[in-house]
């Protein structure tokens, strides 16, 4: 299915990266594993299923032993997000990022674990023979959405064998990142039509006293939004195209965005990036609802941070962002907004428990709006 930059001549400010994906930054690698099993009337912890995990890799080696900096925000907290407040405490990622239905949460977080304690054997029991000291815990973060409309909740089928099929998928796969109705984004809804996973990059410009061309790339699982509000590149498509049961009851929703830059900023910088997300959120049409769980987890890949390292650390490296801050704000903005359309342009329509249906956006009437 095509993006909506394959459609129209996309207006944006800043070049794309090669494969416009959070890919585009060397070093990340994305997994999925897409849970669909049964149809029919529900049957409570048995299915019908349409959920899944997505895994966002800084980068494929151990991730425990070289963290990287990382940064949490807020938008509306009403979310089940996990492993959030040792980021905000240490500022830094010692877990791949896990997207997932909300029920699954723990079950994932349990996952990601054990998937670390199989790396790293002294996690939980101390470094034996090397005379380090200390017993490691390991701060596992899984971001969510709800996938109930579609999928059953309570049966929670996304756990260990899910999530070590996405990281074996992350680490053999190349850099293309398979959008719309599959991993976290199976079961979703995105303005009333079937939303999913998405993701967009931007390249900075060449700027003075910058050595090198930075990347932002970002990566979207949308659940959020009223047919009425979707908005496509300032044109309020909602006002003339609604879903085929547009009456429906729809829930406040929700969306995780994830930001990361190969620029070596530090937990407050990315930060800072994390605020601006909201501003491509809402050139879509969002107003962020009081029930939604809105959440923004940065990271950069530059630089590793070594785990509990037996001598003193120097200062890490980190740009002097403020020069050069409003491309940045610019990057991040524009690939959240084009990332949130690609997840909407890219799923297809499913149909979960109770025969209940989200229908794909049809991009020919979207395109015909935009001309008009």
């Amino acid at each position: 299915m095509p993006r909506l930059a394959d459609l129209i001549d996309y207006p944006r400010r800043l070049q794309a990266g090669p494969l416009n994906a959070i890919t585009d930054v060397p070093g990340i690698a994305v997994g999925q594993t897409t849970v669909i099993q049964g149809d029919g009337a529900w049957q409570p912890g048995r299915g019908p299923f349409r959920t899944g995990v997505t895994l966002v890799l800084p980068h494929t080696g151990n991730l425990y032993e070289a963290k990287v900096p990382a940064a949490v925000y807020t938008i509306n907290g009403f979310g089940k997000p996990f492993g959030f407040e040792q980021v905000r405490e240490l500022g830094n990622l010692e877990t791949p990022i896990a997207l997932t239905g909300t029920l699954n949460v723990p079950r994932v977080a349990d996952a990601l674990m054990t998937l670390a304690i199989e790396e790293n054997p002294h996690i939980g029991v101390g470094f034996a023979a090397s005379g380090r000291r200390g017993y490691p815990s390991v701060n596992p973060v899984v971001g969510e959405t709800s996938d109930g409309f579609l999928s059953d909740l309570q049966g929670r089928p996304v756990g260990l064998a899910e999530v070590r099929t996405a990281l074996i998928q992350a680490r053999e796969s190349g850099g293309a990142v398979v959008e719309g109705a599959v991993g976290a984004g199976t079961g979703t809804t995105c303005y009333g039509w079937k939303g999913g996973i998405g993701t967009a990059s931007r390249r900075l410009p060449e700027l003075s006293g910058v050595p090198e061309r930075y990347t932002v790339g970002v990566l979207v699982q949308t659940n959020f939004g009223s047919p009425d509000e979707l908005t496509i590149l300032g044109v309020p498509i909602g006002r003339d195209l609604r879903p085929p049961d547009p009456d429906e009851p729809l829930p406040d929703g929700s969306i995780m965005i994830v930001v990361a830059t190969d620029a070596p900023l530090n937990s407050r910088q990315l930060q800072r990036l994390c605020r601006r997300a909201p501003f491509g959120l809402a050139r879509t049409g969002s107003t962020c609802h009081g029930g939604s769980g809105d959440f923004v987890i940065a990271f950069s890949t530059n630089p590793q941070i070594p785990d509990r390292p037996e001598t003193l650390q120097a200062t890490l490296p980190t740009l002097y962002e403020q020069p050069v801050f409003s491309a940045f704000s610019l990057a991040v903005i524009e690939s959240v907004e084009e990332a949130i359309y690609n997840s909407l342009l890219q799923a297809r329509t499913v149909t979960g428990r109770d025969g209940h249906t989200r229908h794909a956006l049809p991009a020919e009437k979207v395109v015909a709006l935009l001309r008009d």
